[in-house]
């Protein structure tokens, strides 16, 4: 069973966390855990048709943002590593500084410590010199940084598509492979069967 961290953050694509945890949900060897900060929140009640409460309940567990003594706050505690969707650059600057007043900083500094991945999708743009520096310092500490770019080469129909081919992606670095993700062999678009 593999273990997988799922944060949200208050920068604008609460969608990318909520869709990991909705396709996430339909694998029957991963266990979610989903950390919401208040900025989260505010975000999904703008950005979608889901309630806080609801997005909660598409993970296995959540967790208080607060709560520092929560499970996934110790390196005891295995992940398979964790995704932060969408990152603010707050969560951003607090996982390349390790500042861990909350959470979220905390469980992604015990994955960083612990050698287990975290990929970022940072959502700011346009970027100054003390954003790149933090993405830099974060990448040092052993992040991974996966703006939410769109693959157009998969010729997306709808932004469904394009929130789906992103987020197959971004599971995919925390070693999880969605079936149906689409690929690019050198000359078109191929569909994985899984």
């Amino acid at each position: 069973m593999k273990r997988i961290i799922v944060a949200i953050t208050g920068a604008s694509g609460a969608v990318y966390g909520i869709r990991a945890l909705e396709l996430l949900r339909k694998m029957d060897d991963v266990e979610t855990h989903a950390i919401v900060t208040s900025s989260g929140q505010r975000t999904i009640a703008h950005e979608t048709d889901y309630t806080p409460g609801e997005v909660r309940s598409l993970a296995d567990h959540h967790h208080n943002p607060r709560d520092i003594g929560a499970a996934v706050s110790s390196g005891s505690f295995v992940t398979t590593g964790m995704l932060v969707a969408p990152c603010s650059v707050k969560t951003l600057s607090g996982i390349a500084n390790s500042y861990n007043d909350e959470l979220v900083v905390r469980a992604a500094d015990v994955c960083l410590k612990e050698r287990r991945r975290v990929v970022l999708m940072l959502r700011e743009t346009p970027l100054h010199a003390g954003h790149i520096e933090l993405m830099a310092r974060a990448t040092n500490n052993g992040a991974i940084i996966m703006p939410p770019v769109p693959a157009f080469y998969t010729l997306p129909r709808s932004l469904d598509d394009v929130v789906d081919q992103t987020v197959a992606r971004a599971l995919e670095l925390l070693d999880v492979v969605m079936p149906g993700i689409q690929r690019w062999d050198g000359t078109s678009v191929v569909p994985d069967d899984g």
